[in-house]
């Protein structure tokens, strides 16, 4: 078995905290009374049991068995690189699912546009795993986008594509002449122009958008700012303010959902225990063994007929062969600019699509964290977060090139797959771009695995998305918890994060949902329904304004601690972890 990544960088420092050092300081005042009562004060020390001492700080966590630099062999990361594949296409698949139907589109047009998305994500990761962060992050679409997507598909001006009275003439053709043949040829070529019309002017407006904001991802100043107890909500709320894709999305068909959730638990937690090998099978490929066999108990329940009788909803989302990707793609096919025509401005959307990015920003700098830690790398510098947003903003331009219907975002899922397989190499990152370009040029292959039903992913995410929240309650080892401004902070920070969200979730957006400048308060909706943002601000604004009066606050938000990884040049580490390559370093030094 690999050697543990921290015996290779050196792990953690030794550091204990306060209480651990009294102990150890009393315990050697007892030692000098001892030996001024002779043997008595000797054997008692020896009956003496050990006081315990709290766990030491690790900058870099323990038990990852492949570092960023320290690939798996070539069979183990293939698998692994498949496994991070299968998992993109659960954001790959839903976002289209949702945008195309309301754009007019059908199964064909959904299907070129998941594979334009899969093409244009393994792209953008591999620019972000070669040029960006280097860490082992992989780009998928954004949820942040589409409420400000969705506002340009619905507008008004839309519906008068076509004049109102040509409309009304094509519904009675339709209507009253069902058995002419000719009647029946022209409602079929009608209905098809005008869906695809529809497709092809929106989907060029969200494009026009898109051109623009990837601007807002070269500007970020705020992760100078960040320390550990500010950046712990922002990575914690990177899982959990994605709670609605998880148990929500998996009760949708609970039949399948439920079971899948059991099984990965019981696959990546309890049967390692009882089954062992010489390497890690069960936990490593559970997303596979997951997958595999819950998607093998949908089609035996698709084959039964236990939906024939259900609703069309119910059907949609359970059936194996509802989905529609695989007749509709194509064998083999090319993505290329401005598919859908020509881009077309309007400045309102275009600031709400800048809005979407600024959130999905705060998200992505989360979800780095999460990744430098489950990839047992130093703390991310602000240099390389600032280096690797900006990467990502190339991405969410060529989304617009290609007519994504979405920006990208650094994925959450992934992150918490590091975790749950003890792999952070970038290699296998790297390999599942290659297979998410490869997919996407062979339609029929990649529409074959993105047809498993949503309810089987959602309950893959309620075990990653945990992992990914986990790793930033882990920060809270570099904060005192003993401090009441501390506590004020991260509670304070927790509760808004999740109260003010919900409240623009039930309330606001419906309300001003016919509000004459839709644009303003997308923008709006857009900021404050991000659980992330909310709590990454609330708290970095608490941080900043209350948590650096004096040295003692500051150690105690543990800003002291990370001053160090401020500067990329203050540890010799960074370059093992971030480098740029065939030294890139030279002529783009980072800070």
């Amino acid at each position: 078995m690999a050697q543990s990544c921290n015996t290779c960088f050196g792990g953690g420092i030794n550091v204990c905290f306060g209480a651990g050092g009294g102990g150890r300081g009393r315990g050697g005042g007892g030692g000098g009374g001892g030996g001024g009562g002779g043997g008595d004060g000797g054997g008692g020390d020896a009956n003496k049991k050990p006081e315990l001492q709290p766990y030491p700080v690790k900058e870099q966590l323990p038990g990852v068995q492949y570092c960023i630099n320290s690939p798996p062999p070539w069979p183990e990361a293939l698998i692994l690189g498949f496994q991070h594949y299968l998992l993109t296409l659960g954001m790959t698949v839903m976002i289209p699912s949702i945008i195309v139907p309301r754009m007019g589109g059908g199964d064909a047009e959904k299907a070129r546009v998941i594979q334009t998305l899969l093409f244009t994500s393994g792209l953008s990761t591999l620019f972000q795993t070669l040029f960006g962060t280097r860490l082992p992050s992989v780009a998928v679409g954004s949820y942040a986008y589409m409420i400000p997507t969705t506002s340009i598909v619905l507008a008004s001006r839309h519906t008068s594509c076509l004049d109102n009275n040509v409309v009304k003439l094509h519904t009675e053709i339709c209507t009253n002449n069902e058995s002419n043949t000719r009647s029946s040829d022209y409602c079929r070529l009608f209905s098809n122009n005008y869906g695809i019309f529809g497709f092809m002017e929106k989907c060029s407006e969200v494009v026009a958008s898109f051109d623009l904001d990837f601007l807002s991802f070269l500007f970020l100043g705020s992760s100078r700012f960040l320390s550990p107890i500010s950046i712990v909500p922002c990575v914690t709320f990177a899982g959990l303010g994605l709670y609605y894709l998880g148990f929500p999305t998996l009760a949708k068909c609970v039949e399948i959902g439920l079971p899948g959730m059991l099984i990965m638990v019981f696959f990546s937690q309890y049967l390692p225990r009882y089954v062992q090998s010489r390497r890690p099978i069960c936990d490593r490929f559970a997303v596979l063994f997951t997958a595999a066999i819950t998607w093998l108990f949908a089609e035996i329940l698709t084959a039964s007929t236990v939906y024939n009788e259900k609703s069309e909803i119910t059907q949609l989302t359970c059936r194996t062969d509802r989905v529609g990707l695989i007749n509709a793609s194509p064998w083999i096919y090319i993505p290329y600019p401005f598919q859908w025509g020509s881009p077309t401005f309007k400045a309102g959307e275009v600031f709400a699509m800048i809005t979407a990015s600024f959130v999905s920003l705060f998200e992505s700098t989360g979800t780095f964290y999460a990744t430098s830690r489950y990839g047992s790398a130093t703390p991310v510098p602000p240099s390389v977060v600032s280096r690797g947003v900006g990467w990502l903003g190339i991405g969410v331009l060529l989304n617009g090139f290609f007519g994504c219907v979405t920006g990208f975002t650094a994925s959450v899922e992934n992150a918490g797959l590091l975790a749950l397989t003890k792999v952070g190499s970038r290699r296998v990152i790297q390999i599942s771009a290659g297979f998410m370009i490869f997919f996407s040029l062979f339609g029929k292959f990649g529409a074959f695995f993105a047809s498993i039903p949503l309810p089987i992913i959602a309950a893959v995410y309620c075990v990653l998305f945990g992992y990914t929240s986990s790793a930033g309650l882990g920060f809270l080892q570099f904060c005192n918890l003993n401090s009441f401004r501390t506590k004020f902070i991260l509670g304070f920070s927790f509760f808004i994060g999740i109260s003010i969200p919900q409240y623009f979730r039930e309330y606001y957006q419906y309300v001003h949902v016919h509000a004459r400048y839709r644009w303003f308060h997308d923008i709006v909706t857009v900021i404050f329904m991000s659980h992330t943002t909310v709590a990454a601000l609330v708290a970095l604004f608490l941080d900043c304004t209350l948590a650096k009066e004096n040295d003692e606050t500051t150690n105690d938000t543990g800003l002291k601690w990370w001053e160090k990884f401020s500067l990329y040049s203050s540890d010799v580490r960074n370059d093992e972890f971030y480098a740029l390559p065939c030294k890139l370093n030279k002529l783009f030094p980072a800070l």
